[in-house]
């Protein structure tokens, strides 16, 4: 029977990854230690020149490729990478700079509208702060979690479709929806591990435990992982 492709992390586990057994605590000790020997200082895949671009570029990032992202915002953050510059630059002329990703217009009309909140109620600077991040248009919470682990050094966990596929496979944080999987990120992953684990999960997926046929034969935690889609060579 064919594998059915993993659905989008908003819909209930039961109908896109089958059940794993949970890992132990020693078995999620044991998985970062693998993920930190291999690459011990991962970085996300979005171009940014400072807190703001990293704003902007993942809230262009929804239901969009990194790369994607990138082949847009690399001429335009060489010249406009503040929120004053983009406000100037302007809507059209933004919608014509990203026209190349997905739901574009939507997309720079939030970001115009962040950028003039930025500069009328936080000087011009991204808050430290997840509630006044959440506050600004196209910013959700996996949006927040990135800003606050990448440009301030917090350790959140954003749960994108890749963590939510892998940490559910694994058995690492099983849930329904990406709060439960954040939530239960939050509670088993080791604090000295904390920091970089959405990196590690988020190009573990990507690359490797991808969603329509994960490439179990090249995967450094095969040993640890229990899920029923797990194949290996005989």
């Amino acid at each position: 029977m064919p594998r059915k492709p993993a659905v989008a992390a908003s819909e209930d586990m039961d109908k896109s990854i089958p059940p794993t057994r949970p890992m132990s605590a020693a078995e999620i000790g044991e998985l970062f230690a693998t993920f930190k020997a291999a690459n011990p200082e991962p970085r996300g895949e979005l171009h940014a020149v400072n807190p703001y671009t990293l704003l902007v570029a993942v809230a262009l990032s929804a239901q969009t490729t990194d790369a994607g992202v990138n082949k847009a915002t690399r001429p335009l953050f060489e010249t406009v990478d503040t929120p004053e510059k983009m406000l100037a630059l302007g809507e059209d002329r933004l919608r014509e700079a990203i026209r190349t990703i997905g739901l574009y217009r939507n997309k720079a009309k939030n970001v115009i509208a962040l950028s003039d909140i930025l500069v009328r109620q936080h000087g011009g600077e991204v808050p430290r702060d997840r509630a006044a991040l959440e506050a600004l248009p196209g910013v959700g919470r996996k949006t927040a979690n990135v800003v606050l682990n990448i440009a301030f050094g917090e350790p959140t966990i954003a749960v994108d479709t890749h963590v939510f596929r892998v940490a559910n496979r694994l058995g690492l944080a099983p849930g329904r929806t990406p709060i439960e999987v954040e939530l239960g990120l939050e509670k088993a992953v080791p604090s000295a591990y904390r920091l970089h684990a959405h990196h590690w999960l988020i190009l573990h997926g990507r690359y490797v435990c991808k969603a329509r046929r994960p490439e179990c034969e090249r995967c450094i935690v095969a040993d640890l992982c229990r899920s029923p889609e797990k194949r290996l060579p005989m």
